[in-house]
């Protein structure tokens, strides 16, 4: 029997002839099946060359199924290539399915238009019905070599149109590429499921359906943002985390927005319903602390045991109505939670995000999280993505809301697979959710599943949707709710009778009446939250429950981490500055040199970690500082390695990690903010590259970190660094908005500080750490006084004492004062110029180091001894409606302490901060500076 070319081949003779060539040298060099090939073509190669040139005439048939391939015989050069052409157009069609099947999948419940791509009708590519039964090379389409084409696309269109669609052709990475695909085309990936899944499956979309309509009959019109349309979720939910419990997985933080909160609280995350009820009856907690949120922005947690015996401790973050911002605040955790425990590959720990349609195609938030996932000083594993696809957004339809096809492409940035999936075909969501957890242990990846479903009502319960989009609404209005369809489906095979799914029913309705019952009585008090686990013994409160702690540090140790800062690996080639900055810090170490600012913060980092807290910095350009000051990552510059000075500190120091961020505020600072949630013992920070550029930040800030101990009864002692200070760098590099702060800050809930010393610097570092009380503490970081000739500091003053919340003059006689001038951070230095020229003794400058919490006692004994018709002036550089001087005029009035006239020197009030021109910053200051002294 002759032999056949495989077609693959086939469109390649040259290759062939090549191969042959190395045949005749050595039979050995050429596979099994090609050396009985060429045997069979015989040694002189005419049958080669005559199969290249072709027969006379074409045969009756280009294909010969009894043989199962082309026939070798009898073709002409146009039936060649016909033959050549049409498995090329073969590999195209098997192509389009792999990139495009998701397209023509069922994933929409509501089977809504949409567009299916023209590359999966064979006909684009030139076949008719004559040619479905010939057979092809398959290119490994469902583990076979040779189908016909009916087969192939029957297989195509079951691994890539059913109710998952999958996008993964867009990933570099050929593993990934291979292993979703060999996934996909799993027969199992479309078979049935157990019956002990599919009860399973049943019994949580009952919980799901029946929690909902129990919300709606016994609070009709009450806001609860409901999941029906899209019940899908929880035995999603649920299997994911079994799931992940078999993979090894110990913890798992979720996050998500309101939509459906209420009742992943209920039946996943372990929030008793009578606890949700009580929210609903709007019964005032009278031992309440701070003023709460409502109820479907609210946390928890549990302990969840899985089906093998496995224990995960589930956690659900406090989110606001901004969405998607909770996303890099729950990463955040889940990075703390691997460093705390000692989890290096990222595998015991775990994230799940729950997103919305809408908001994960319109929130940049969104970009910012996906970019840090493959980030080394933010990775975390691999994250499970859940697009909850309504296909709506408050009112705004798919088109108007993206410009692009899917709601999730931003996601293809990550090199990860999308599966879309129907959520009103559970199995298929079972399916997807073992693939999808596969890949994320398997990669150690993100992972996104697109849920499409859709929300049975408007945005919130008393919502007319119909208004908007009344085709829509007449198609769900229609639908009966999932439970009912799948138990339809269970019917069917025979694998569920109706007096059990009813008896589910039954029990579930039973459970909530009973807490109901509960939640109603007058003798019920909802569970009180403590500060348990790693935060028992940390507070917050008012700023008079805060340690008065000393931060000193002894001298010795002081210049034997300044010496140990200094020392290089052997063979290690730093930069020429370098070398001489590194000299300068040796001479701080010995007392010959003061210390500057970046010497007192790499003490207090020092210090910190040799005495057990762990140190994290991160930023824009943070490990050698925007302002070129703190190096304190070095770079060889003959082989490029890195050294960490800190890092080598003592063989039992706590952690020092610097990390330069992507340039990105809102993701990394939320980023932080979560890491801080679950690094109570250590010092964490965020740099902003300029301090003008926290304002990107801003949702952060509001939602997170300013109110969260109000909202949430959530402490954090995230320390923000921001660079502030005009020095005629224009708009944009001048001011940190301390104003905005200022404002925010009420009830001691945050720290604003700006400190003039290295020392200062040093000790409120400490402090954050070494008080038991935690608060966000804002730090008005300087850049001129970086190498300022009088902002230093000696190790005597790092070794003694404590942070000053305000430095008073002792270089005045106070009888002599006339004038008292109020300042914070570098214009200080800019005074005592002005009155040192001047010869002013009659002028004190006070410089308030904390500015909030402000003591009164503080500041009225620090004024004592001043006569009382001394006039208290405050000076500041910015506008007259920016800075701290609107929040001390609503504070004291025109009469300090009822004692001191009270007024202000200021820039003229203004929409921008500074001038971009620097002479008019020089004529501006220096008017400022003469106007503080009363000089014309």
């Amino acid at each position: 029997m002759s032999q056949r070319i495989p077609l693959p081949l086939l469109a390649n003779l040259p290759f062939v002839e090549d191969l042959y060539v190395e045949f005749l040298r050595d039979p050995a060099s050429v596979s099994p099946e090609w050396r009985d090939y060429f045997k069979d073509v015989g040694n002189d190669g005419d049958r080669l060359m005559a199969l290249r040139r072709g027969p006379s005439r074409p045969p009756k048939s280009l294909f010969d199924p009894e043989r199962g391939g082309v026939s070798e015989t009898g073709t002409s050069q146009l039936a060649r290539d016909t033959i050549v052409g049409q498995q090329a157009r073969v590999s195209q069609l098997v192509h389009a399915y792999l990139v495009r099947g998701h397209m023509a999948a069922a994933i929409d419940p509501l089977e809504l238009p949409r567009p299916v791509h023209p590359e999966l009708d064979p006909a684009f590519h030139g076949f008719t019905e004559h040619d479905l039964d010939g057979r092809f090379y398959t290119h490994g389409t469902a583990g076979a070599d040779f189908l016909t084409l009916r087969e192939i696309l029957d297989r195509l269109r079951a691994a890539y149109c059913g109710s998952i669609g999958s996008q993964f052709m867009h990933i570099d990475d050929p593993k990934r590429r291979v292993w979703v695909r060999e996934r996909m085309e799993r027969p199992e990936n479309h078979a049935g499921l157990k019956r002990q899944e599919q009860i399973r499956i049943l019994t949580r979309l009952t919980d799901a359906v029946i929690f909902e309509e129990f919300i709606q009959q016994k609070y009709p019109g009450a806001k609860s943002f409901s999941l029906e349309g899209a019940e899908s979720l929880i035995p999603l939910l649920d299997l994911a985390i079994e799931t992940a419990g078999g993979h090894g997985v110990e913890e798992i933080v979720l996050a998500m927005a309101h939509r459906g909160r209420l009742n992943v609280l209920a039946n996943i995350v372990g929030k008793r319903p009578r606890e949700i009820f009580h929210e609903f009856e709007n019964v005032i907690d009278p031992l309440r602390d701070g003023r709460g949120d409502v109820k479907y922005h609210l946390g928890h947690s549990r302990d969840w045991l899985t089906a093998s015996g496995r224990t995960v401790h589930l956690s659900l973050c406090f989110n606001p109505s901004h969405l998607e911002f909770v996303n890099p605040v729950a990463l955040g955790r889940i990075r703390a939670k691997q460093d705390r425990t000692g989890d290096p590959t990222r595998a015991r720990r775990m994230a799940f995000l729950i997103h919305g349609d809408a908001s994960f195609a319109g929130e940049g938030v969104v970009q910012e999280s996906l970019n840090l996932s493959r980030l080394e000083g933010y990775r975390t594993g691999g994250t499970l993505h859940v697009v909850v696809n309504n296909q709506i957004g408050f009112t705004t339809s798919p088109e108007d809301g993206r410009s692009s096809h899917y709601a999730t492409d931003v996601a293809k940035m990550l090199q990860i697979p999308i599966f879309h999936v129907n959520g009103e075909d559970p199995e298929a969501v079972a399916r997807v959710v073992r693939l999808a957890m596969d890949f994320r242990r398997a990669f150690h990846s993100d992972v996104v599943i697109d849920m499409y479903c859709f929300r049975r009502r408007g945005h919130n319960e008393g919502d007319e949707p119909a208004f908007t989009q009344p085709l829509m609404y007449g198609v769900i209005d229609k639908r009966r709710p999932l439970r009912e369809y799948y138990l339809g489906h269970l019917l069917r095979l025979g694998e569920v009778d109706r007096d059990e799914a009813d008896r589910i029913a039954m029990e579930r309705r039973r459970e909530l009446e009973h807490d109901l019952t509960e939640a109603r009585s007058h003798t019920y008090l909802p569970l009180r939250e403590k500060s348990t686990g790693i935060w028992a013994g940390y507070h917050g409160g008012l700023d008079g429950d805060a340690e008065d702690i000393g931060s000193g540090v002894e001298r010795g140790r002081l210049t034997a981490l300044m010496e140990t800062l200094t020392r290089l690996p052997e063979g290690f080639h730093p930069h020429a500055k370098i070398a001489q900055w590194l000299e300068r810090r040796r001479e701080m170490a010995t007392g010959a040199r003061h210390l500057d600012w970046s010497a007192g913060e790499a003490l207090a980092f020092a210090t910190l970690a040799v005495e057990g807290h762990r140190v994290r910095v991160s930023g824009q350009d943070t490990s050698r500082g925007t302002f070129s000051q703190r190096h304190a990552i070095l770079h060889d510059t003959e082989d490029g390695r890195m050294y960490v000075p800190l890092q080598h500190l003592a063989a039992d120091q706590a952690p020092v990690e610097i990390y330069n961020s992507p340039l990105s505020e809102a993701g990394v600072l939320g980023f932080e903010y979560g890491y801080s949630l679950d690094c109570p013992n250590g010092l964490v920070l965020w740099e902003a590259q300029f301090g003008d550029f926290v304002n990107a930040a801003q949702v952060i800030i509001d939602q997170f970190l300013v109110s969260a101990e109000e909202k949430w009864r959530r402490l954090s002692g995230l320390v923000l660094l921001l660079p502030h200070g005009f020095e005629g760098q224009g708009p944009e590099h001048s001011s940190a908005r301390l104003e905005r702060f200022l404002e925010l800050a009420v009830n001691d809930n945050i720290q604003v500080v700006n400190p003039t010393t290295p020392a200062q610097y040093f000790h409120v570092l400490r402090r954050q750490v070494l008080r038991r009380w935690r608060k966000p503490l804002i730090v008005m970081t300087p850049k001129s006084l970086l190498r300022h000739p009088q902002a230093i500091s000696t190790l005597e003053d790092l070794a003694q004492g404590r942070f000053r919340r305000i430095l008073f003059d002792r270089t005045v006689k106070p009888e002599q004062v006339r004038r008292v001038l109020l300042c914070s951070g570098k214009v200080y230095y800019d005074l005592v110029g002005l009155r040192d020229e001047l010869k002013r003794d009659d002028v004190a400058i006070l410089r308030l180091e904390q500015l909030y919490p402000l003591q009164d006692a503080e500041l009225r004994e620090g004024l004592a001894s001043y006569p009382s018709k001394a006039a208290v002036v405050w000076v500041q550089e910015e506008p007259a409606n920016m800075g701290a001087w609107r929040y001390l005029f609503a504070r004291f009035g025109e009469r300090l302490m009822n004692t001191w006239s009270f007024s202000a020197v200021c820039r003229p009030a203004s929409a921008s901060p500074a001038t971009g021109w620097h002479d008019l910053h020089k004529i501006e200051q220096q008017k400022l500076l003469k106007a503080a002294f009363d000089v014309h």
